[in-house]
């Protein structure tokens, strides 16, 4: 026989559990003589079975309904169910905590965040301590705080010298450039890089071009090209982020941003950018679409993980209207546009394999060159939008 008190003891409950287990009529307590209750060794291998049941998952009218009758197999079956999903979730609560201490690869973590959180995931690295433009490598690149430095240290070792950093031609440019009104006075290009387009538009303008991007390195390369083709005089150079434009509203005629609008998203780009226009301005963009609604499996998981914000051409060309611009041309670049990037990338890495050839950076460029060497040229491509701002009512 057991007072409550030593039952309790026993079994790790408290006082209370085991007049609420008794009030259940779980247990049959006895009150002697002396005034004092008392269990039986029945009681108590009652509640240890109560307890093993519960452990499963069961609820405690469901051990009860055990201990009484047949076990109901159907209920054991949720229940098992049940727990094989929350051990599924403690292991991904696992998994990011993790990520999150650098033990384990955060490429999950950070590919999820940017496709179903972007703002909040960038406003969140930037809280970490990262300055926006390490934020925005690691949010596009790296995906991992804790080899992010090493990571960029590899991929600028490979991109450096390459004059291209995305795809591209001379037509293409030529094109956009023959659909900007040949009154341009000032033109901003943003994301400008190591200046490919912006010799053309000095060579192909009248107009003063400011070009801006946070790469100094870049900057520097086109400096050094401006002097040598004499442009110097007409372009100026800034250092600073697409997301915080430091110029006056107001101030050009045409904003150019071949391949960069990713980085902001082209909604937010597009509406953080366009009180910088003056009337009539026009914004020329080239931004990846989707060329079909159904593209290959294999193609749409590596931008869903990689540009999560990639849409048909119909769904930019819708939101350009929302926004308050009106489309006057578009284009499509072609295959040797592509080529022009890839291929020179492609032998950079071959001639530095035997040094770099375990990094995840030259993995990351690796998985991304044999997609362009599989793409049937029907999933995606680099599309043109030339957009001019609409008449106010």
């Amino acid at each position: 026989m057991y007072l409550i008190s030593e039952l309790a003891a026993k079994l790790g409950l408290s006082r209370t559990t085991v007049l609420y287990y008794e009030k259940l009529k779980i247990i049959q307590g006895r009150r002697l003589a002396n005034g004092y209750r008392y269990y039986s060794e029945a009681d108590l291998q009652r509640l240890v079975l109560i307890q093993q049941l519960q452990s499963a998952g069961l609820t405690l009218k469901e051990c009860q309904s055990c201990l009484d009758v047949e076990l109901d197999k159907a209920i054991l079956q949720q229940r098992l169910a049940q727990l094989e999903d929350e051990i599924t979730a403690k292991l991904q609560a696992k998994d990011l905590l993790l990520s999150l201490l650098g033990e384990r690869s955060q490429k999950h973590l950070h590919d999820e965040l940017n496709k179903r959180a972007p703002s909040a995931h960038l406003n969140w690295l930037l809280k970490q301590g990262y300055t926006e433009k390490e934020a925005l490598r690691l949010r596009w690149l790296s995906k991992d705080m804790s080899d992010h430095e090493s990571y960029m240290h590899d991929f600028m070792t490979v991109f450096e010298p390459l004059e291209r950093w995305g795809p591209g031609s001379e037509e293409a440019t030529l094109k956009a450039i023959a659909a900007v009104p040949n009154n341009a006075k000032q033109i901003l290009e943003i994301g400008c890089g190591k200046g490919s387009s912006t010799l053309l538009i000095a060579k192909q303008t009248d107009a003063n071009i400011t070009v801006l991007d946070n790469e100094s390195s870049a900057l520097a390369y086109l400096q050094e090209r401006l002097h040598k083709e004499q442009l110097a005089e007409r372009v100026s150079l800034t250092c600073a982020s697409m997301t915080a434009l430091p110029f006056k509203a107001n101030s050009f005629d045409v904003i150019w941003a071949e391949g960069c609008v990713y980085v902001m998203g082209m909604q937010s780009a597009l509406s953080s950018w366009k009180p910088f226009l003056r009337r009539d301005g026009v914004i020329v963009v080239s931004d990846l679409v989707w060329l079909n609604s159904q593209p290959e499996m294999a193609v749409k998981e590596y931008w869903q993980a990689n540009y999560p914000d990639m849409q048909l051409i119909e769904s930019r060309i819708a939101l350009f209207d929302e926004l308050g611009y009106e489309l006057i041309e578009q284009f499509s670049l072609d295959q040797q546009a592509w080529q022009n990037y890839w291929q020179p990338l492609k032998a950079r890495l071959a001639e530095l394999a035997p040094s770099i050839s375990e990094s995840q950076a030259v993995k990351d460029i690796q998985a991304e060159i044999a997609l362009y060497e599989n793409e049937t040229g029907q999933n995606f491509t680099y599309h043109y939008f030339i957009l001019k701002l609409k008449e106010s009512k």
